[in-house]
């Protein structure tokens, strides 16, 4: 291919150069040419006067995306900030052409992967070449809001720098932040009254996802503290997070960012715990009103376009999983309803316990909530073992 190139560039010189050849074929088959090349070029140089590599680009792209639009997608980049990702642009274009009737005027929103490159195009784009594709996760979801709530605390400064504790109670379904309240520290009391404000304005929960910290769990006094008896009192069922997938706080933990973030654009920040609590009041009415990615809506359409909700004295449903109801036998084993034993221990037996399977995967946890531990199901046997302990 190299030699072939040489020749080439030898052929167009020559010609340039208006060097004499009187026998074409013989010059051809001396330099491994082909004769239609060489006519094709020298007609060319002699138009041109020289030979030089022309465009491959179409003289029509009837697929290009139309000007116009393309500068809604740089304006609605700018003006979004900071939720302007991709996703958030598409869903405000969808709303300006129908406001603004672009099928009309023939106009159409652009694909996602249009609007990214749109974006690339015009230096907005920020490369993140280590964050994994979004087609590698795999969603987990409680089926219906009221289901779940995961309610976790994050640490936040008052103008002088004084710390202050921000309990989030945030809807394991629809995203939505049903509580955001300020308090002095991270202790029981407060989390009772965060779980406390949930309930009264979005109702109480069928299950409350947190952490094992001390605000939760009690501390010494194991599932006695007053969170637990805040949420034993409203009926719901308090499970702790666990190591192992997909017991965890994920959705709430990556809710502080956000709430950060929002603060620290905040022209005036909070100087007291009232300050605090307005401006969180503010941001909670944002935050539920604001398109979010996962949900392809808003938390607060999300959960208003729900057919049903969950609650106390319901079983959750799950997208991808299950939630069992269980008493230990004698011998320390359960089973579910696919008739599949497994050992959870004769230290439990005659306790209930609550049981999530997630395809293969099943997790036991104690009536106060905290795992006992997890078993992954062989489906060529009906005695599953024991279950390894919870870290």
């Amino acid at each position: 291919m190299a030699r072939l190139a040489a020749r080439m560039k030898y052929m167009d010189a020559a010609l340039t150069a208006g060097v004499k050849i009187e026998n074409v074929s013989a010059w051809c088959r001396d330099n491994g040419i082909d004769r239609r090349t060489f006519y094709r070029h020298r007609k060319r140089v002699e138009e041109e006067g020289s030979w030089r590599p022309r465009s491959r680009r179409p003289k029509a792209s009837p697929g290009q995306t139309p000007p116009e639009v393309e500068a809604q997608v740089v304006r609605l980049r700018k003006e979004l900030a900071p939720d302007n990702g991709a996703d958030a642009v598409l869903a405000a274009l969808r709303g300006l052409a129908q406001a603004e009737d672009w099928a009309g005027r023939n106009l159409r929103v652009p694909h996602r992967s249009t609007v990214n490159r749109i974006l690339k195009r015009n230096g907005l784009a920020e490369s993140r070449p280590e964050r994994r594709p979004r087609s590698s996760f795999r969603r987990f979801a409680y089926a219906r809001p009221r289901d779940c709530y995961q309610v976790d605390a994050t640490v936040v400064k008052l103008a002088d720098g004084t710390p202050a504790a921000v309990f989030d109670v945030l809807d394991d379904c629809t995203r939505l932040l049903a509580a955001c309240t300020a308090a002095p520290a991270e202790t029981g009391k407060d989390a009772a009254a965060a779980i406390r404000a949930a309930a009264s304005a979005r109702g109480a929960p069928g299950i409350i996802l947190c952490d094992n910290g001390t605000a939760f769990s009690g501390g010494a006094a194991r599932g006695q503290g007053a969170f637990a008896r805040q949420a034993a009192a409203l009926g719901s069922r308090v499970i702790r997070s666990s190591p192992y997938h997909p017991q965890t706080c994920g959705k709430v933990e990556r809710h502080h960012q956000t709430l950060k973030n929002w603060l620290a654009r905040q022209p005036r920040q909070p100087a007291t715990l009232t300050e605090l609590q307005d401006m969180l009041g503010q941001y909670r009415s944002y935050y539920n009103g604001r398109f979010h990615t996962a949900l392809g809506t808003s938390p607060r359409r999300a959960w208003d376009a729900a057919e049903a909700l969950g609650g106390p004295g319901q079983l959750p449903r799950q997208d991808d999983a299950t939630v069992h109801k269980l008493t230990v036998s004698a011998e320390g084993k359960v089973t579910t309803g696919a008739r599949v034993y497994i050992s959870v221990g004769r230290a439990y037996a005659g306790q209930a316990v609550t049981a999530i399977r997630d395809h293969d995967h099943f997790t036991v946890y104690t009536a106060g909530g905290d795992p006992i531990g997890h078993i992954r199901i062989d489906h060529t046997k009906r005695y599953q073992g024991a279950l390894k302990p919870a870290a």
